[in-house]
């Protein structure tokens, strides 16, 4: 390639001895050698012989070896056996390829402790030293994700199949049921339901037969068949041996017929049967509150399915209930109300529509469903009050904030409670809220609790005018629709809290990333930058003849030092030093030494893995600026420990108390850094009785 150098051409089983330290690294300033070991990437350097030369700090850690092991092993014992081929394949072209080449690859190691993990490699060939030197990362958590993905997509995918069924079925009912409220003939709701059930089950016919009260016989009120005139709506046929519906009769329960030789059979039933040579009917009960009002069957003339009684039961069921209502349309009509109402507002949930958009609607929708004049959603706070969310009146706008209070207020009894409550009379109600609702013309009020995940979130109240109370029904009605209201909420906020972190994250480290810009910017950079003028005017003075050539590569050499003193220190400002080197309890020692009030620790843990390490170092960190920011403290106290694979933290103070977990930027930042890990946070600050702030953090991580 016209480098003069000559590449070693390793033989088979010949091994390349580069004397200990191979020397690209004993010949390279120390200044680089420290590089090496400071760097957060994996750095290796391998021999032509398959033996590690060096490795840094971090491959050490990952693969939680001693160094000593990690040199005298080849190094394809560390790599996982069904990879050990193709990285050897890797090696032998990078030790027969070019000094340019640079080549990426990945594979799995075994760890110390018995774990495997991904690494990904960039490797590029020294020839002249008979080396290669890789970086690398840990890429395990990559492929987990991307396998945890594949996997969810297969489960999507398969849930999607495996719905499609149950999603026809609604989908039919639910056509019934609007034939039903819209009040047509009874006539035309059986045969629609004919029509569904010979569609769904894939059969020749469905009927539904009424059993006649004059005796042992079924009439014919339902019909869906490929042969329009086998089963005359309104016929009556008696029984006779192997009919399904006949069994289902006696029994109340769901039965299969056919079997037999029906051209024997005299009469509708043999006669029909045979000429359609129909081998095999299923029937299920119609039961109608209580009693067996009829049967829904089904013919073939192809053996039916084991599972078509499971099918026709669960239709049947529901088309039972259609039945039961069709002489109260209005009750059928409010269900599919309630239920198209939920859908709406499932429908804005699941489009991600702000919390906002999503009480209005819920208020909106409460207001058509029920006999009210004024609906609302409030949410209680925890300062003893609560807050309009959504609101039907004007006398309480969207964002206003009322106290609690009154013997026989609605917010306080659900509030007291966590229950429904009702106010058939306003007359009697004590509290601002109840003089505001008199004053409005309300009259009664019923309140749900809307319950968020296992805690009183807040109430949902609808109100009404008129003389006479709400109906009995209403609690029922609300709290029906409340608990999926809950879930819709639940998951808004879900939804707004991993936002609100994300961008958090997202900001955090944006900051980051522009302090290590500006601080390499101000700092090793401009001395770089002199170092370089500085050598260039020594080299013009070494041509020149000049004397002054000591004294420019002195300065030259100061500025480098300083440039590197400053990397180094900046290095450190991302992960502290003192953390890095001796562990949690060397970089909670340095923050004590820090803070301008007495602090005592007892650290009893060990090196732990490097992100609970960091991680429980920034608890500590963050909840001792706080005291001496703010808590006016005398003392504090550190403690650490592992309980049952958990890091427990614990930092207190004799201060003032008074802090909010959700009331400082870094306090919800230690929020989120915990929750990556599985983690979690508690602050207990009571007012004049200092705070604990406690964090648990699994090992796993």
């Amino acid at each position: 390639m016209g480098r003069g150098v000559e590449k070693p051409s390793p033989k088979e089983g010949a091994r390349i001895d580069v004397g200990g330290e191979p020397p690209s690294v004993a010949q390279s300033d120390s200044d680089l050698l420290e590089f090496f070991d400071l760097a957060l990437d994996l750095m290796v350097i391998a021999g032509f012989d398959g033996y590690y030369k060096r490795v840094n700090p971090a491959y050490e850690r990952t693969l939680g070896y001693p160094l000593r092991e990690l040199l005298s092993r080849p190094f394809l014992e560390f790599i996982h056996p069904e990879d050990r081929p193709p990285v050897r394949d890797t090696f032998g072209e990078l030790v027969g390829g070019d000094s340019d080449d640079v080549i990426g690859f990945e594979h799995r190691v075994i760890c110390g402790d018995g774990s495997v993990r991904w690494l990904e490699w960039n490797s590029r060939i020294m020839p002249e030293r008979g080396v290669i030197f890789a970086v690398g990362r840990d890429v395990t958590d990559r492929r987990r994700a991307d396998a945890e993905l594949r996997e969810a997509r297969r489960m999507v995918e398969t849930s999607r199949h495996e719905l499609a069924p149950l999603a026809d079925e609604q989908a039919a009912l639910r056509r019934v049921a609007t034939l039903v409220a819209r009040g047509v003939r009874p006539e035309e709701v059986f045969a629609a339901v004919s029509d569904e059930v010979g569609r769904l089950v894939g059969t020749d016919s469905a009927t539904i037969i009424r059993y006649d009260d004059d005796g042992p016989a079924v009439v014919f009120v339902g019909v869906a068949s490929t042969m329009s005139d086998a089963y005359p709506l309104g016929a009556r046929w008696e029984f006779e041996d192997g009919m399904a519906s006949a069994e289902v009769y006696r029994t109340g329960r769901s039965a299969r017929g056919g079997g037999r030789d029906w051209s024997a059979v005299e009469g509708p039933v043999g006669e029909t049967h045979h000429r359609l040579h129909i081998v095999s009917t299923v029937a299920s009960p119609i039961v109608v509150e209580g009693r067996l009002w009829g049967a829904m069957a089904v013919q073939s003339q192809e053996p039916l399915p084991l599972d078509t009684d499971e099918r026709l039961e669960k239709f049947t069921e529901l088309v039972a209930t259609a039945i039961a209502n069709a002489e109260g349309r209005a009750r059928l009509a409010r269900l599919a109300e309630e239920q198209a109402a939920l859908r709406r507002v499932a429908t804005l949930v699941a489009h991600g529509a702000p919390p906002e958009e999503v009480f209005t609607a819920v208020a909106n929708e409460v207001g058509r469903l029920l006999p009210v004049d004024v609906a609302n959603v409030c949410r209680y706070e925890s300062d003893g009050t609560f807050t309009f969310v959504a609101s039907g009146s004007e006398r309480f706008p969207v964002g206003s904030r009322w106290p609690l209070g009154g013997q026989t207020n609605l917010a306080t009894l659900v509030s007291e409670t966590g229950r429904p409550a009702r106010l058939d009379d306003y007359g009697d109600a004590t509290g601002p809220l109840a003089e505001g609702m008199r004053k409005g013309g309300v009259r009664s009020a019923v309140g749900t609790p809307i319950i968020v995940e296992g805690r009183l979130w807040g109430l949902i109240a609808a109100g009404s005018r008129q003389e006479h109370p709400l109906p009995p029904d209403t609690e029922a009605r609300l709290a029906s629709f409340t608990e999926l209201v809950a879930t819709a909420i639940a998951n808004a906020e879900a939804r707004s809290e991993v936002a609100a972190s994300r961008a958090r994250i997202v900001a955090a480290t944006d900051e980051e990333r522009r302090r290590v810009v500006r601080d390499l910017h101000d700092g090793a950079q401009q001395r770089l930058v002199h170092t370089v003028i500085t050598l260039k005017l020594a080299q013009r003075s070494v041509h020149g003849g000049e004397q002054d050539v000591p004294v420019l590569v002195s300065e030259a050499l100061e500025n480098a030092e300083q440039a590197m003193a400053e990397v180094r220190e900046l290095a450190h400002g991302i992960l502290p030093g003192a953390l890095t080197r001796g562990g949690l309890r060397a970089g909670v020692d340095v923050l004590a030494s820090r803070m301008p009030v007495p602090v005592e620790t007892d650290i009893s843990v060990g090196r732990l893995p490097a992100a609970v390490e960091a991680t429980a170092y920034f608890v500590v960190a963050e909840a001792l600026t706080n005291v001496a920011k703010h808590a006016r403290a005398r003392g504090a106290e550190v403690t650490a420990r592992v309980e049952h694979g958990t890091v427990q933290v614990q930092i207190r103070d004799d201060g003032v108390g008074g802090a909010l977990p959700d009331g400082a930027g870094g306090l919800i930042g230690l929020a989120d850094r915990l929750a990556a890990l599985d983690g979690e946070l508690r602050v207990d600050s009571s007012a004049e009785s200092g705070t604990v702030v406690a964090a648990a953090i699994p090992l796993q991580h």
